[in-house]
């Protein structure tokens, strides 16, 4: 039986992302099969898949559809890939990346989004997110899990946060928007012999890491 939001769902799919560059046939199936709706407020889930972002509280926002997306794609996701991501935010990332990867673990800062996103995940079924929350806004660790496949992070750092390099995987990619609050460039790292490749994806709009 589908449900009442499947048409809005299939029709972003087909015309903000596959008709754009988001041309992973597993990433353009993560988009079919999440609930974005569930993310967001009920006051504003007819906007749920409207090619923009729209507020979750706490002065935070859950990025246009496209947008996760494109950064879902620039990460290459593997089924075998243990991903590390920063700024939980509504849950809705940590969703795609639990349907394309082995194990998700996702870290924000705002105790009251960690658990909102934790309870819709939970309603979901999912049951390879590891949600934590962030004590100190300098740290960007998980203590249980020294090094990851892959890092996204869903919030704009003023530069690459170090301890976010040291955490990645020789062969690893890190996606991560970067720069100030008026323009920012969101870049895809990835390591090789311990040297860092920085590739720019263009101009991008997130709110503060910290």
């Amino acid at each position: 039986m589908k449900d009442k939001f499947s048409a809005q769902r299939e029709k972003m799919v087909q015309k903000q992302l596959a008709k754009r560059d988001i041309e992973d046939p597993k990433v353009l199936d993560a988009f079919r099969k999440v609930p974005r709706e569930e993310f967001i407020t009920e006051s504003k889930q007819h906007q749920a898949y409207g090619d923009h972002p729209l507020p979750i509280g706490h002065g935070q926002t859950i990025s246009q559809p496209y947008i996760v997306a494109m950064m879902t794609q620039a990460l290459e996701p593997s089924s075998h890939d243990i991903v590390l991501e920063v700024g939980t935010g509504s849950g809705y990332q940590t969703a795609i990346l639990a349907e394309l990867t082995k194990k998700v673990f996702s870290l924000e800062r705002i105790p009251e989004l960690s658990e909102q996103a934790g309870r819709i995940l939970s309603k979901l079924g999912y049951q390879n997110i590891v949600l934590k929350i962030s004590d100190d806004d300098n740290d960007l660790t998980i203590h249980e899990q020294k090094e990851f496949d892959k890092i996204i992070v869903t919030a704009a750092a003023s530069q690459i946060p170090p301890e976010l390099t040291q955490q990645l995987k020789e062969g690893g990619t890190l996606v991560i928007p970067v720069g100030e609050l008026m323009f920012q460039e969101l870049l895809v790292v990835t390591k090789h012999n311990g040297e860092l490749r920085k590739k720019s994806l263009g101009g991008c709009r997130f709110v503060p890491l910290k």
